[in-house]
């Protein structure tokens, strides 16, 4: 597949880490800053009509979906980890993906399972790993 067709950052799986994690909490608090900006802006000058460009999901990274191939070949290592998403819909939500052998797209939630079981934590990366098993 031609590289200008497809960004080469679209091949890459990321491994979910605490960094990543700290990225997206970042990303949130940016865009909270500017919702509040944008806010204050609209009632000094009274306009209501401004609409915001909106992301949608992407629909061929849907959960329960096998990932395109356009994404590469996933390496062994990497099967039932938490990987950064790909979808730019999520780079501002606390979610990680998850892929199993079969390529089936499995999205997870990064906020403490039970209140108890950060994402990181090795009894919630068993159960991912147990619910995800073909």
């Amino acid at each position: 597949m031609d590289p200008l067709f497809w960004p080469s950052e679209a091949n890459r799986f990321r491994r979910f880490t605490p960094e990543s994690l700290a990225a997206i909490e970042e990303r949130i608090a940016n865009k909270k800053k500017e919702q509040v900006k944008v806010k204050e802006k609209a009632k000094e000058t009274k306009e209501q009509g401004v609409e915001e460009d909106k992301l949608t999901p992407q629909l061929d990274l849907k959960i329960c979906k096998t990932l395109p191939s356009l994404y590469g070949d996933i390496p062994a290592e990497l099967v039932g980890e938490p990987l950064e998403d790909f979808d730019p819909y999520y780079s501002d939500h606390k979610t990680f993906m998850v892929l199993n052998k079969r390529r089936t797209i499995f999205r997870f939630t990064a906020t403490p399972a039970l209140f108890i079981f950060g994402p990181f934590n090795p009894v919630r990366k068993k159960a991912i790993k147990i619910l995800i098993h073909s």
